[in-house]
């Protein structure tokens, strides 16, 4: 049902809400004219748009214009939220897909339009609080947390081998060598396809994977070692360098977001 207002191109209705509960769900790769903010007050998203894999948490959004393929896969229990913006009123608003770290006030935004309804059936203060949804959407800016890929047979080989086995420790030229190529070429691969050094790919990698099981509620000395750090407080470094945030305070912003909407 969600992605069938992804279709329904209707000026009159410019905004359409939605949300719903998913379970270890899969929506299969898609596009739709309406571009769409995709968000989820509990559990975590999978998002693959192109080259690119993000993992959506309750403390960011995933904006995705008209007309980008995208696929969804819902990790255990979802509280999804969406919201489809007609053509008609996409100028200026972000033309490219990304996360961002999203605000209170363009949640309670979103769950003001969803509880609009489908109908197209207006009030001119809803109206206006469309315009308002519109004006802060305009706003938004990526964050960093997403993970570039690759279809490039060589390098897609080394990735497959590091998503596979993310604690692992192995360096630049054990990858390479199991490629059968050299370490110079895979680093240069690595940022001519990635835009990043082996390094910083991996790093992102496991900063996406600890986010997920953040929004699992895995505890933090479980993570660190499923990650292939030898302590918590290395994993509490990187997290922090990357993302400006212990993954306490990561977690005890999320509860409190939680609380709000709640409250």
């Amino acid at each position: 049902m969600a992605t069938d207002f992804g279709y329904q191109v209707n000026s009159s209705i410019p905004v359409i809400g939605y949300t719903e509960m998913v379970t270890n769900e899969m929506c299969i790769s898609h596009s739709h004219p309406r571009g769409q903010l995709i968000y989820a007050t509990r559990g975590v998203m999978n998002v693959v748009v192109g080259n690119h894999i993000w993992v959506v948490n309750p403390l960011q959004g995933l904006w995705l214009p008209g007309g980008v393929e995208h696929q969804v896969t819902f990790q255990k229990d979802v509280n999804y939220y969406s919201v489809f913006v007609d053509p008609s009123v996409m100028k200026g608003l972000p033309e490219n897909s990304f996360s961002f770290d999203i605000p209170m006030f363009l949640k309670q935004l979103v769950f003001k339009i969803i509880s609009f309804g489908t109908d197209g059936n207006l009030t001119p203060s809803q109206r206006r609080i469309l315009a308002v949804f519109l004006d802060e959407l305009a706003l938004i800016v990526p964050s960093a947390t997403f993970l570039p890929t690759t279809n490039n047979e060589r390098l897609q080989k080394v990735v497959e081998l590091l998503m596979n086995d993310i604690s692992s420790k192995e360096t630049i030229d054990y990858y390479a060598e199991l490629s059968f190529m050299s370490s110079r070429t895979l680093s240069r691969l690595f940022i001519k396809e990635l835009g990043m050094n082996f390094s910083d790919w991996r790093t992102r990698l496991k900063l996406l994977e600890a986010i997920k099981r953040l929004g699992e509620k895995q505890s933090i000395k479980e993570i660190a070692l499923d990650l292939g750090y030898e302590t918590a407080s290395a994993f509490i470094y990187m997290f922090k360098k990357h993302l400006g945030k212990t993954p306490s305070n990561y977690i005890l912003e999320d509860e409190n977001e939680s609380d709000k909407m709640i409250a």
